[in-house]
């Protein structure tokens, strides 16, 4: 299994948005996100394109997966 690396927090702390205030830009809850920034959780791509867009990141930087 790849293993899967998350670069979320960073990008999110340098547009000063909270994990609540992400989550409710993305449709989703805080603990989505808290997950997410500790690589728990594997987003669908709708997901991963809306923290994007958010973040104003390239998905490639914010999700990366290595086997």
């Amino acid at each position: 299994m790849p293993d899967f690396q998350c670069n979320l927090k960073q990008y999110r702390l340098l547009k000063n948005l909270t994990q609540e205030q992400l989550a409710a830009q993305v449709g989703v809850r805080r603990e989505t996100i808290m997950r997410l920034e500790k690589a728990q959780y594997n987003p669908s791509l709708k997901l991963a394109m809306d923290i994007s867009k958010a973040v104003e990141a390239p998905i490639e930087a914010l999700f990366i997966f290595t086997e």
